[in-house]
């Protein structure tokens, strides 16, 4: 097993050929979109990265993130499907508690059995749990009434990026991933291949950016699950980040903004739409579930007690 500050050019093709070929097989990404951005784009200077390989091969990974002095340490990990229930898994979290010490935090995505069996093995207790929700996108929907003063329109990169991270910044304050976000937060994901400005909405009163959604298109994949015939996953559609100003909040903006972009991934040509919102939001799920969604799965936090 290696420790690393940084990967090289080959581990990081090779750690990201792992999450695929676990996200193939588990139909859900093990590694969060955050980390996935930083590996995508040459890594950030304060991850740290476990590393181990058979045949030169890399067949599993933990990144480790020691940033957030009050939360603690976060690990998060994947083992290559061909080689679970061999130990690789508890290597990876007993070195990475070495690492990072009692107070370490560990995201398991999916709700996979296996990843809650081994953080419990290891003494952590779940503390957060987040709901991925979907629904099928069927006739367009009928955007909500609301204050004839705020309009909705598409996202100006550039523009609109300083106004949009004060906004975000403030409707996601005490938010652990979405909080806190500076302009490279937000370039990076401006340059992702999913990001498209025609599917990011904001709403605007006063030259005021109040609210806005943006939306993810997951294009189709084909793969294989145990050597057996290839199958493909159509295109889906996310709500990737809906944030209201706290000051405009009960007046139907986050039902319009996310209304206009379900009929938006309708127009795109897409038939399901997934998203992610934390148990405790309990106005989200609600305003949600009155727009069709349904639970299909969860996100666990774990923590050493």
């Amino acid at each position: 097993m290696l420790h690393l500050k940084q990967l090289t050019s080959d581990q990081q093709t090779g750690v990201l050929a792992l999450i695929k070929s676990a996200t193939d097989h588990d139909l859900i990404p093990p590694i969060s979109d955050h980390i996935l951005l930083h590996l995508r784009h040459g890594g950030d200077k304060s991850d740290s990265h476990l590393v181990i390989t058979d045949n030169q091969k890399i067949i599993g990974y933990a990144h480790l993130d020691q940033t957030d002095l009050v939360a603690g340490p976060a690990v998060e990990l994947v083992v290559d499907p061909e080689h679970r229930q061999s130990g690789i898994g508890n290597q990876l979290l007993s070195e990475a508690i070495k690492i990072c010490g009692k107070r370490l935090r560990l995201w398991s995505h999916g709700d996979l059995p296996a990843a809650s069996k081994l953080a419990i093995a290891n003494n952590f207790i779940k503390v957060r749990t987040v709901i991925q929700m979907s629904k099928a996108l069927g006739e367009i929907t009928a955007i909500s009434e609301i204050d004839n003063a705020i309009t909705i329109r598409t996202f100006l990169p550039g523009l609109d990026s300083d106004n949009w991270l004060t906004l975000n910044n403030k409707a996601f304050t005490n938010h652990p991933e979405q909080g806190n976000w500076s302009i490279n937060d937000l370039n990076l994901r401006l340059k992702e291949d999913w990001f498209d400005e025609k599917g990011f909405f904001i709403a605007e009163k006063q030259n005021l950016i109040v609210g806005s959604t943006w939306t993810k298109i997951h294009g189709a994949t084909s793969h294989q699950h145990n050597g057996e015939d290839s199958h493909d996953h159509p295109a889906i559609g996310e709500i990737y980040i809906t944030a209201v100003d706290p000051s405009f909040n009960r007046v139907g903006i986050g039902k319009a903004l996310t209304t206009t972009a379900l009929n938006y991934l309708k127009y795109q040509g897409l038939n399901q739409v997934i998203l992610y919102v934390d148990e405790e939001n309990k106005a989200a799920i609600n305003l949600y579930q009155s727009l069709g969604f349904k639970e299909f799965g969860k996100d666990l936090l774990f923590k050493l007690p």
